[in-house]
């Protein structure tokens, strides 16, 4: 039997997951300007007097609604548990994963966009988002110096610079993908345009990280 109105209510949780799944799909159509408190209220079932009461207001609703969608995605980067890999297999499975997570959450990418937009005002003071982001970039300090220490990676890697380059092979790719395909004139969204782009971008990153070496044991196995 379903819940009534006043039974949802009465389901703080779930009320508030509600809201912000709702947030999350209006911030991410619309953008914080765009967004509507009302029909986030609306999508997520539940008054705005509710929505006022867990989330303080619309642009501390943004914020969190940022916060939660970085923490699903070093959540799931976590679950890849790549420590227990060796390091080539390592990236090359990071790379991959960043790949996949970008195309199956998009709203992830717009609400990136949009707080750009707004010159990270809202994730700036985020206690959160920095404890979120060390280990994040200590996976990857890890990961580099397991590889340089085999002989596989060199020594001189910045583990930012390396994650920014990783995030952004795919990510100006999809966010380009509509005038992309008119500039370019070919479909880049199609199956076999998707498995290209994932190919080269591993072979972008390998490249970038591994000693001439190991680039060259690499190619000549591919």
């Amino acid at each position: 039997m379903a819940k009534s109105p006043s039974q949802r209510t009465r389901d703080p949780e779930a009320t508030r997951a509600r809201i912000l799944a709702g947030a999350k799909a209006e911030f991410a159509r619309k953008g914080l300007g765009g967004a509507r408190v009302d029909d986030i209220a609306a999508r997520a079932k539940a008054n705005k007097r509710m929505l006022y009461h867990y989330f303080g207001n619309k642009e501390d609703l943004f914020r969190i609604t940022l916060e939660d969608a970085y923490a699903d995605f070093r959540a799931a980067e976590a679950r890849l548990e790549i420590e227990k890999d060796d390091p080539i297999t390592a990236i090359k499975r990071l790379v991959s994963f960043t790949w996949k997570y970008y195309l199956d959450n998009p709203e992830f990418i717009t609400l990136v966009n949009s707080e750009n937009l707004h010159k990270a005002r809202h994730i700036r003071t985020s206690k959160r988002m920095r404890e979120m982001s060390r280990p994040f970039v200590g996976r990857m300090r890890d990961l580099l110096a397991r590889g340089a220490a085999a002989g596989l990676f060199r020594t001189d890697l910045d583990p930012v610079q390396v994650n920014i380059t990783i995030a952004a092979t795919g990510y100006y790719y999809l966010t380009n993908r509509f005038t992309g395909s008119i500039i370019f004139e070919r479909d880049l969204m199609s199956e076999a345009a998707l498995a290209q782009r994932v190919d080269f971008n591993t072979r972008t990153i390998l490249r970038m990280v591994c000693t001439p070496a190991t680039l060259a044991r690499i190619e000549a196995t591919a």
